[in-house]
């Protein structure tokens, strides 16, 4: 049978894991904050951005070089 002492220490483990959650989201809420907002983010956010200006001109230079390449096989084929 449970008695009023184990109803009474089952509700103050209870008060104390509620306490230990509600410390927890509020850390993991300060470390997203500061996560996102830290140097290291800001300097990996304007890596990707250069790694996008890169692929875009690497993109460009592609085509280009397949433009390039399709005009010297028409000219070759044409003399066939």
């Amino acid at each position: 049978m449970i008695t009023n002492e184990d109803i009474e220490r089952i509700k103050e483990e209870n008060k104390k894991l509620k306490k230990r959650v509600e410390e927890a989201e509020g850390e993991n809420t300060i470390i997203k904050g500061i996560g996102l907002n830290s140097p290291e983010m800001k300097a990996l956010r304007v890596e990707v951005e250069e790694l996008k200006a890169n692929l875009a001109r690497a993109k460009e230079d592609h085509q280009y070089d397949n433009l390039v390449h399709q005009k010297e096989l028409e000219k070759i084929l044409k003399k066939f």
